[in-house]
């Protein structure tokens, strides 16, 4: 029997209480969405069932209240039945909100509802000095609700979580816009983030495809009562590739929000999951990013395609990167990066910070247009350069436009400079007073892992 979430909190501070001083701690989740893949974990975990329910919903207040380790999937089921959906929904359904929260998420409600973190309206956080806490929006622990956004767990776990919602339709028609010139995509980006509007209709949703420096494609998507049809992309079809074969398509709003996960954007190629004969023998049920991300992990830990690219002769590097630049060096970003580094699609996403107070440690400027850059693969290697030479290079380029990066995966700056990106005097300070023994590790020792340096 699911202990209640009352008792699931109360375990959870009991296990942390009865370990050591110095143990290290980390949460037994079911499943990660980070791509930092170092030394196996054999910390033993703190439980966490019972942490992933439903508290609440109040469907006339627009509000929901669960407990911080429920995935996107579960969440949006549940609030789907009351016709409302989070503000921001990131793309894969094995996010969980505390680590949509603590490690930010993204999706195409970005360039007017932010980032996930900016819907909280309260959260209980369990701190590393034992301490569970309330913070409140511009209440009680204030600093802490601003300052868990992009400190990865290491301040304190959020158990609880009280969080506004949207209200939805049944249905999003999707436009796919093509252009073949930067300059001109994001300038259309601009203006649709600017007006919410793109001929004479709303836009409830935005995002991006780039399949080359020549090819790129805007998807605007409008909420809708009724569609004359709706594809599903669960099944044979697959979402990405439609951006180029249709101009207007139609899909129930819960496919929308999950047209992403199945082929986890267009990875699952790398399994030979869109070739139709291995598709059609890949159950339905395990077309879903988490089934890959576990492929990746397992390849990862037993360095098998390593091993068969030395076999082969050839150096490839793992680049899996979401950063963020200024929408008016977003042309800029894209040229230099297609010239650089053979990765295709990127995935394209603009934001801005709803709320115009500061997070301190994630350096977005209110007021500001940025767009997301995601791009996942490995890249080929020339004779001569770095093991890490495709990472160090986009860190160098987003720096020089005035972007940042995502801490979700391979971070190469050393202390100084990784500490002048996210605002290392408020971590400090936050650390003193919320983990002052030093119980979860720092942020970047976390983050940077095996690349850390002085």
């Amino acid at each position: 029997m699911q202990p209640t979430h009352g008792e699931a909190v109360e375990r959870l501070r009991d296990a942390l209480s009865s370990l050591p001083a110095d143990a290290p701690l980390r949460l037994a989740k079911r499943s990660s969405n980070l791509f930092r893949f170092g030394a196996r974990e054999t910390t033993p975990g703190l439980p966490t069932e019972g942490l992933d329910q439903v508290l609440s919903i109040d469907a006339e207040g627009r509000t929901a209240e669960v407990g911080g380790l429920i995935t996107y999937g579960e969440l949006v089921a549940a609030t789907l039945r009351h016709g409302l959906m989070p503000h921001v929904v990131p793309q894969l359904k094995t996010i969980t909100l505390g680590g949509a929260v603590a490690g930010l998420g993204i999706e195409s409600t970005s360039f007017y509802a932010g980032l996930p973190h900016e819907s909280v309206v309260e959260m209980d956080v369990l701190t590393g000095a034992g301490e569970l806490v309330t913070a409140t929006r511009g209440g009680a622990h204030d600093d802490l609700l601003r300052g868990l956004p992009n400190s990865y767990g290491t301040l304190g776990y959020a158990l609880r979580l009280v969080i506004d919602l949207l209200p939805v339709k049944p249905y999003v028609t999707v436009r796919h816009l093509r252009f073949d010139d930067p300059k001109a995509c994001f300038a259309a980006m601009a203006e649709i983030c600017a007006e919410r509007t793109h001929d004479g209709r709303p836009v409830d949703f935005l995002d991006g495809v780039v399949f080359g420096p020549r090819e790129m494609y805007l998807t605007l998507g409008t909420f809708a009562d009724e569609v004359p049809y709706a594809s599903d992309y669960t099944g044979m079809g697959i979402y990405y590739k439609s951006v180029r074969e249709r101009r207007i398509d139609h899909l129930s709003v819960a496919d929308y929000l999950w047209r992403w996960d199945t082929d986890w954007f267009w990875c699952s190629a790398a399994f030979g999951v869109q070739n139709p004969l291995v598709r059609a023998l890949w159950p339905r049920g395990l077309r879903r990013s988490d089934v890959y991300r576990k492929l990746v992990a397992l390849d990862q830990r037993h360095g098998v395609t390593a091993r068969l690219d030395a076999m082969r002769g050839k150096r490839n590097e793992f680049v899996v990167q979401d950063v963020e630049v200024p929408i008016e060096r977003a042309a800029e970003f894209l040229t230099e990066f297609c010239a650089e580094v053979p990765i295709r699609p990127i995935w394209l996403c603009p934001l801005a910070l709803a709320d115009s107070a500061p997070w301190p440690l994630y350096p977005l400027s209110p007021g500001e247009t940025y767009v997301n850059f995601g791009f996942w693969a490995t890249a080929p290697l020339r004779e001569g350069q770095a093991g890490d030479h495709h990472n160090r290079y986009v860190e160098r380029l987003v720096d020089g436009l005035g972007g940042h990066k995502s801490l979700y995966s391979t971070v190469h700056y050393d202390r100084s400079e990784f500490w002048r990106h996210y605002n290392g005097e408020a971590y400090g300070r936050l650390k003193e007073r919320y983990d002052p023994r030093g119980r979860f590790r720092d942020l970047y020792e976390k983050v940077a892992g095996d690349h850390a340096t002085v």
